[in-house]
């Protein structure tokens, strides 16, 4: 093994996690979304949001220098991955609304929300809808 290989080798091996998060992000933005409440995450957006996921993917890719043929494999990977993600979501919802009444969920949904906001707070993010109310 010449020195070009070791350190293709070694580039491929820093990139394997960047490439992993890239796969992943959008779960965890489809997760946030649900879990959120924003169910109407399925129109335009959604699309727009995909596509510039997949377009990251692909520069990650790239930059990697995946063959297109272990490129279509992870894509077929990602593609069931967030398929049994949304199969266990839906799975988990079900459960819940069997045990929770409309009410309790909606008071849990602002509960989880209300802690959330809290914890933003005290790592110091700011909520910007609080600032666009206070300029109307």
């Amino acid at each position: 093994m010449d020195v070009s290989s070791a350190r293709k080798m070694s580039i491929r091996h820093l990139f394997a996690p960047a490439l992993l998060a890239i796969a992943l992000a959008p779960l965890a933005f489809t997760a946030q979304a649900y879990s959120h409440g924003d169910h109407e995450g399925q129109g335009p957006d959604r699309e727009r949001m995909e596509e510039r996921m997949e377009e990251r993917r692909q520069e990650v890719y790239e930059r990697a220098d995946i063959s297109a043929d272990k490129q279509a494999q992870l894509n077929e990977v990602h593609a069931e991955h967030r398929d049994a993600m949304q199969t266990l979501r839906d799975e988990h919802h079900e459960r819940v609304a069997g045990i929770l009444t409309e009410e309790e969920q909606e008071a849990l949904r602002n509960a989880m929300l209300e802690a959330h906001e809290e914890y933003r707070g005290k790592r110091g993010y700011h909520n910007n809808s609080d600032e666009n109310t206070d300029s109307e």
